[in-house]
C-alpha cells in the first residue's frame, strides 16, 4: 500500500484521514500470468493500481483479432474507463502478462472520495491529464510514424517489457504483424 501513499502524495498533500480512507477501501492482491481481471463484455466495477508487474488491456473485433491498447506497468493505473464511466459493458479485457501485485478498488468507492476529501479531486485531474495527452500521443504516434519509431518509442516507454510479454502482444500495440516487428528488430541490431 505504501507505493500507491507514496504515489499520492507526490501529486498532493494527503490528510492522515484520507490516507486511512484510501487504506479503508483498498484491496491488495497478488494476480497470477494469465489472470483475467476484466473480460470484454461484463460489467465492470473495479480499477487497479499496479504495485508491480505488467497488465495489458486488449479487444477483440467481431473477426477475432486481438488489439492491445495499453500495458500498464508499476505505478499505473487500468481499467476499462468507458465502461465505467459510461455505465457500459467491458469493451476491453485486462489480463496479468507476468505475476503481479495490484491494488483493487471499487470504482464508486473510489469516486465517492471527491466528496469526502476534495484535494483527491487535483489528483485526479492530473491523472485524467495525463491519461488524455498519452492517448493523444499515441493516437498521433500511429498516425505519423514509422513502425520503427513507434518500435523505439514503446522500448523507451516500457524498457524491459520484452523480457515477459509476448512478440504478438508488442505487434498488436504497434499496429504492425509479428513478422514486421522481426524484420524492425533486425534492422535495429544492426545499427
Amino acid at each position: 500500500m505504501e507505493a500507491l501513499i507514496n504515489k499520492i502524495k507526490s501529486s498532493i498533500i494527503l490528510s492522515s484521514k484520507a490516507e486511512e480512507y484510501v487504506v479503508s477501501i483498498a484491496i491488495e492482491k497478488s494476480a497470477s500470468k494469465g489472470d483475467v481481471l476484466i473480460r470484454q463484455g461484463q460489467a465492470v466495477k473495479n480499477t487497479y493500481f499496479v504495485k508491480d508487474g505488467c497488465l495489458r488491456a486488449y479487444c477483440i473485433n467481431k473477426n477475432g483479432k486481438e488489439y492491445t491498447l495499453q500495458f500498464a506497468i508499476k505505478n499505473w493505473w487500468i481499467s476499462d474507463f468507458m465502461a465505467i464511466y459510461n455505465n457500459e459493458l467491458s469493451t476491453l479485457t485486462i489480463e496479468c502478462i507476468t505475476d503481479s501485485n495490484i491494488i483493487e478498488f471499487n470504482a464508486k468507492k473510489l469516486d465517492g472520495i471527491y466528496s469526502i476529501f476534495p484535494e483527491f479531486e487535483a489528483f485526479q485531474r492530473k491523472n485524467l491529464e495525463r491519461h488524455v495527452v498519452s492517448l493523444h500521443k499515441r493516437i498521433l504516434n500511429q498516425l505519423q510514424l514509422t513502425a520503427t519509431e513507434r518500435y523505439d518509442l514503446f522500448l523507451k516507454q516500457y524498457p524491459d517489457i520484452e523480457q515477459y510479454t509476448p512478440n504478438y502482444h508488442i505487434a498488436s500495440y504497434l499496429g504492425i504483424t509479428q513478422q514486421s516487428l522481426s524484420r524492425i528488430r533486425i534492422e535495429n541490431a544492426k545499427k
